[in-house]
């Protein structure tokens, strides 16, 4: 007789947050003011980060860098870390990218995110990098292209680009989207 091991034993990933500050409450700050406020945990970090496990590390002029915890909570049925995760930590690297070049009173949204996933992240896959850069800014748009590294192999493990629309930061006040 062998004995069975209990393959579908309960995990628990705890995860607390800090309410967010909305771009338009965050004072008379730039994009790149902004995230650096982030960086010195003057400002939390959005909800998202917590969540996932990414961690804005560094924010410059066109530029942003996070890193991301692969994780056996973040595998999809196939045993690999979905490619949701890769997908968000790019489009998060990009859009701050995006974010760094924004005047006073403005603000970005993606519009479109072109991923590509060139080899596959496991659970014990170490930290992954994912750094950003903007390529180029205009008036109502702007683009960036992003790669994720291994932080320990430095192998290539997705890159992307996206276009993000530029508009007019809503004032703070009622969400006038909600009824």
């Amino acid at each position: 007789m062998t004995a069975t091991t209990n393959t579908h034993e309960l995990r628990t990933r705890t995860h607390t947050w800090q309410q967010p500050v909305p771009w338009a409450t965050a004072g008379d700050l730039t994009g790149l003011e902004l995230l650096q406020k982030i960086l010195k945990e003057e400002i939390p970090q959005p909800p998202i980060a917590g969540t996932l496990g990414l961690h804005l590390v560094e924010a410059g002029e066109g530029t942003a860098t996070f890193d991301g915890e692969p994780g056996e909570h973040l595998l999809n049925p196939m045993g690999t870390v979905h490619g949701g995760f890769l997908a968000t930590l790019l489009d998060s690297a990009l859009g701050s990218a995006v974010a760094t070049v924004l005047p006073r009173g403005r603000a970005y949204t993606t519009m479109q995110l072109n991923v590509h996933m060139v080899r596959p992240a496991f659970a014990h896959t170490s930290r992954l990098r994912c750094e950003a850069s903007v390529v180029h800014v205009g008036r109502t748009t702007a683009t960036a292209e992003a790669r994720v590294t291994g932080t320990t192999d430095g192998k290539l493990y997705a890159h992307a680009t996206t276009t993000c629309a530029i508009f007019t930061a809503p004032s703070a006040g009622p969400d006038r989207n909600t009824r």
